[in-house]
């Protein structure tokens, strides 16, 4: 036993140097993080250059000429905007395509069936928009201003604000707080298996194109070899997702008001233990399922272009409930999201998007977790069988059955 321990360690350590020190490793590493940086610099100056842009454009202040068929409008209030009235329609147009007036608004009789005509001197696709915000500001603080009743005001200019409460079981329901820590979930079975995937499956076919995995063999157990393998991949995951977030954390602790990044409010967040226990426990038997799995095709294929012919579909499993994600959340009950909560290669996705939105049952949950661990196992086991006895199947595709044959034929 202490052999064993001391083989897994050697296992663990030395996959995970091995691949942290491969140089396209390192590039794809730190690819996504310098784009990052690199866009959150374009963003930033971007920004700089939008806000400057808008404050000139705020300041700025120009004369026009407006005529008003509704009576809305005030005089003084059109004045201090910078507004001129007139009488004539057709000079007012006039003086505007000559250039010898910047703007004029045309108000007609009942704004509320007719629109509003704004002309103005071409200024650019992006500081044209200054005419109609003007004549819209406008007319909107001369209707406020007649009103005389900010309560009617803020009920006519939707900005009256609500406070909604919600129960479940007799108790206030979490809402969106209470949606996003299980979906937390989600994100990282997909981080871990879109980073981890292809290492996964080229972990096994590595050594088997290098021809020393007979030699390997010899001083290792099948099993204590795949699971150091393993449990060294979903180390290195952890260093790249630990990479990947860095830039993303930095830009948000010191730059989120020049990125223009929404606040995150953790307060409005309900972590409810039943939740996130069973989005826990779905992560790690969804991960295990598709561990088992990946490592079974590499023990299997002869070389990794054959097993990429595999892997492709196979990846396309997680992304498939997506297709039925308002039927998840709506009708849970509907025959294609029963079947994609209960097939092995489906069920880790569905199963945690209804668990994030509410609509799993702790029995569906308790039923696909045990699932999940019972099918992981034993495809794990499969993989280590099929790596012993696929181990030296260089050329050629190894046969599943032929290799319980040859476990008959050895235990007689």
């Amino acid at each position: 036993m202490a052999l064993a321990r001391h083989n897994l360690g050697t296992v663990i350590a030395f996959e995970f140097a091995r691949t942290i020190k491969k140089r396209g490793f390192a590039i794809a590493t730190l690819a996504i993080p310098v784009l990052l940086i690199v866009v959150f610099a374009l963003i930033y100056a971007s920004n700089t250059s939008t806000h400057a842009t808008a404050d000139a454009q705020k300041n700025a202040r120009f004369s026009f000429s407006y005529t008003d068929a509704s009576g809305i409008i005030p005089a003084a209030g059109a004045q201090a905007a910078g507004g001129t009235p007139v009488s004539d329609r057709g000079s007012a147009i006039e003086a505007v395509k000559n250039g010898t007036s910047e703007a004029y608004f045309d108000y007609p009789a009942d704004p509320s069936k007719e629109p509003v005509k704004v002309y103005g001197v071409d200024k650019g696709m992006f500081e044209n928009g200054k005419y109609e915000a003007v004549a819209k500001q406008l007319l909107g603080a001369s209707a406020q201003y007649q009103v005389k009743n900010p309560a009617l005001t803020a009920a006519l200019t939707g900005t009256v604000k609500f406070d909604s409460e919600t129960y479940k079981d007799g108790h206030v329901a979490a809402g969106v707080g209470g949606v996003i820590p299980p979906m937390l979930f989600l994100v990282v079975f997909y981080l871990s298996m879109i980073l981890l995937s292809n290492l996964m499956l080229n972990s096994t076919l590595e050594e088997k194109e290098n021809r020393v995995t007979e030699m390997i063999l010899t001083t290792l157990n099948p099993t204590t070899l795949i699971m150091g393998k393993i449990i060294s991949l979903f180390m290195v995951g952890l260093v790249q997702i630990l990479v990947f977030l860095a830039p993303v954390g930095l830009a948000y602790l010191f730059f989120r008001d020049s990125l223009a990044l929404p606040e995150m409010n953790l307060s409005s967040l309900v972590f409810e233990p039943g939740p996130m226990l069973i989005g826990a426990l779905l992560l790690v038997g969804g991960f295990t399922v598709f561990t088992g799995v990946l490592v079974a095709i590499g023990a299997i294929m002869p070389t990794a272009k054959e097993a990429g012919t595999i892997f492709g579909p196979l990846m396309a499993m997680m992304f498939i409930p997506f297709y039925t994600f308002s039927m998840v959340i709506s009708n849970p009950e509907a025959l294609i999201v029963q079947v994609f909560t209960y097939f092995p290669l489906t069920a880790p996705v569905t199963a945690l998007l209804r668990n994030g939105f509410g609509t799993l049952s702790p029995v569906e949950a308790g039923i696909v977790i045990v699932e999940l661990f019972v099918v992981g196992i034993l495809i794990l086991r499969l993989a280590v069988h099929l790596f012993r006895y696929g181990s030296i199947e260089y050329g050629r595709k190894l046969s599943i059955t032929g290799t319980f044959r040859r476990t008959d034929l050895a235990t007689k």
